[in-house]
């Protein structure tokens, strides 16, 4: 008869290793377990009190058992990092020290294991991009175990930073353990699934921006930044392959049409915790879950279908993501000057596939005005493109659009298309630009375009602005414009300026109107208690969105926020009946969308479906003009 040998470790695991008997690793009679040889290392010692192990560079040789198998070249193929995860016995007298450790074997290991396998493995210790492994030369099945995996509570008690300066939640002492992430956790990004085959998760729901629900500030930022480290995990697919042909997590859900998006959520995760960048060395550094077990999600954020809202006219905001009628082939002759890079799509087959596709949301959309934003700055391609297939789609000459030509000489420009039999434009469109108002940068900032409309029914006018203005993503340091830490990013006195400079603009009536009804529309690049639109708010206009809980209509870092609103006059907020934001993309991963890079399966592209037709959400609103 064999004997059990228990060994309770201070994280609650429990390892059950068999000693007697014969056979190989897996077998039902496991070879005789010998005792420890003299010298043998623990895991502990390797792993040590800090980052990197105390005995990186030595040769040791260590026993435990195998938690997590993701050898190469194996029957299991959807775990496959080149090597398997090792965890061993008698506790030290320290809890800040790990009891597992990533053993790599390569493309050929020399020998198969199992979970369960009690291993006795020789090698050198190496740091690999933060990870601490043993890079194995030897190893022996010696018996079989069973381990009870580490509980972890999120969020966790503290944070550490990586190598790139961001806050990340400190799980040093669990690296390479086999843990379960207890509650639910809910899905909060889904940008890195196709690439990286990952998705990030956080404790307490979703995670928004700060200053989406915040007033900016830059303690209450630092504050913001670390509780959602410690609130947050990533889960990996356990393969070392960038773009891999299988996106694991996908559909992995409880119904045949499951299809994962943000918010969404997960229970019982279970694997080994690992500290790295994505597939390839690639990605954002931090703690990643390597699943032991494959995860079912729940559809708890399902997509939504056509919008429903009151009103007799129905307007909406959307950013479709630079659609350009220009193929984008690397040349450099987009933009009124002709000399600006393209955008968009890189082939004829991608244009038609995202022609197809905002189509298909628009014709759902059914809005009666619709202010676009990040269409190609051409004469009228770019509009006439959209319009023409709509019409084809919902019947001929339904929409029409307002003939802008270029504007300016950024290489994208905003537009409005609206419905034929509902309303029609009255007037001259006018454009803010400097030459109107100093404030008003329009080398960082797209000119707002304003058009006053006229409803056939009722002879109700109003005038609508779209707008674009200057991106967080590029720093505007030389106009004396620094990011000040508070949350808002870069350029946030750019954009602010420039929407006290609209609201005025607006209250003069450009368009020549005589109607003081007004609304902004479009991508202010703000969230909703930023200072572009307290800016707005400060002038008497009335922000839609507040009447919202958390509206978001874009994620970005994993952390969904209102960049796309809706803001109108005191007695045009009056005619309001409702307004939504259409989650049909921002919730999506990106490999819905029309790109073909990457060796994409075409096949998972659907253009009869909204979802992903952007990376923005259209903001829909309900009117009943007077």
């Amino acid at each position: 008869m064999p004997v059990m040998r228990t060994l309770t470790l201070m994280t609650g695991i429990v390892l059950v290793a068999a000693c007697g008997g014969g056979g190989g690793g897996g077998a039902a009679n496991p070879p005789t377990q010998p005792p420890p040889p003299s010298g043998n290392t623990t895991v502990s010692d390797i792993q040590g009190t800090g980052a990197a192990s105390p005995l990186e560079g030595q040769t040791v040789t260590v026993r435990g058992q195998v938690t997590g198998d993701f050898q190469e070249g194996d029957s299991d193929e959807r775990r496959n990092l080149g090597g398997f995860y090792l965890q061993d016995g008698p506790p030290d007298a320290s809890f800040d020290t790990s009891d597992g450790v990533f053993v790599f074997d390569g493309d050929t290991p020399p020998r198969d294991v199992d979970v369960g396998d009690v291993v006795e493995v020789t090698g050198e210790v190496t740091e690999h991009f933060g990870e601490t492994q043993i890079d194995a030369s030897s190893v022996r099945v010696v018996g079989r175990g069973s381990l009870i995996p580490a509980p972890i509570n999120l969020p966790v008690s503290g944070t550490t930073t990586n190598s790139d300066g961001d806050p990340i939640a400190d799980l040093e002492r669990y690296e390479g353990m086999l843990v379960e992430f207890t509650g639910t956790l809910t899905v909060t990004d889904v940008r890195e699934l196709e690439q990286f085959g990952e998705v990030t998760l956080s404790q307490g729901g979703r995670l928004y921006q700060f200053t989406n629900g915040n007033a900016p500030d830059a303690a209450g930022y630092d504050s913001h930044k670390n509780l959602n480290a410690r609130r947050t995990i990533v889960l990996d697919d356990g393969l070392r392959t960038r773009n891999p042909n299988e996106i694991h997590y996908l559909d992995a859900g409880g119904t045949s049409d499951y299809s994962i998006r943000s918010g969404d959520t997960l229970t019982g995760l279970v694997g080994n915790l690992r500290y790295s960048r994505g597939s390839g060395a690639n990605g954002d550094e931090t703690w990643r879950l390597m699943p032991t077990v494959d995860p079912v999600f729940v559809s708890a954020n399902p997509r939504p279908g056509a919008p429903s809202i009151g009103g007799s006219i129905r307007v909406a905001t959307f950013n479709v993501e630079n659609f350009f009628t220009t193929i984008d082939a690397g040349q450099d002759d987009c933009g009124p000057s002709g000399i600006a890079g393209c955008r968009g799509a890189d082939s004829p087959a991608e244009y038609t596939r995202q022609l197809d596709k905002i189509v298909t949301a628009l014709a759902l959309l059914d809005a009666d005005i619709v202010g676009l934003v990040e269409i190609e700055n051409n004469a009228d391609a770019s509009l006439a493109a959209l319009v023409d297939a709509l019409n084809a789609r919902v019947g001929n000459g339904a929409y029409t659009y307002v003939d802008t030509g270029t504007i300016h000489d950024d290489v994208i420009k905003t537009g409005f298309i609206y419905r034929v039999a509902t309303v029609s434009p009255t007037g001259d469109f006018a454009l803010l630009d400097r030459s109107v108002d100093s404030r008003f940068n329009d080398a960082r900032n797209r000119p707002a375009l304003a058009q006053t409309f006229s409803v056939a029914a009722t002879g109700a006018v109003f005038t609508l602005a779209i707008n674009h203005l200057k991106s967080k993503g590029s720093p505007c340091d030389a106009d004396g414009d620094p990011n000040l830490g508070d949350g808002q990013g870069n350029c946030n006195m750019t954009r602010t300026n420039a929407a006290a400079a609209l609201a005025d603009w607006l209250a003069t009536d450009p368009t020549g109107s005589g109607d003081d009804d007004f609304m902004i529309l479009g991508d202010l690049n703000a969230y909703n208690n930023e200072d572009p639109v307290t800016a707005l708010t400060s002038a008497g206009l009335v922000n839609l969105l507040d009447s919202m809980t958390n509206p978001y209509s874009f994620t970005f870092d994993a952390q969904a926020g209102a960049l796309d609103h809706a803001v109108a006059s005191a007695s045009m907020a009056a005619q309001v009946v409702d307004v939504i934001e259409w989650h049909i993309n921002a919730d999506e991963p990106e490999l819905h969308d029309y790109n073909l890079e990457f060796g994409r399966d075409p096949t998972l592209f659907d253009a009869s479906t909204p979802y992903r037709s952007s990376d923005h959400d259209p903001v829909v609103v309900g009117l009943d003009p007077t």
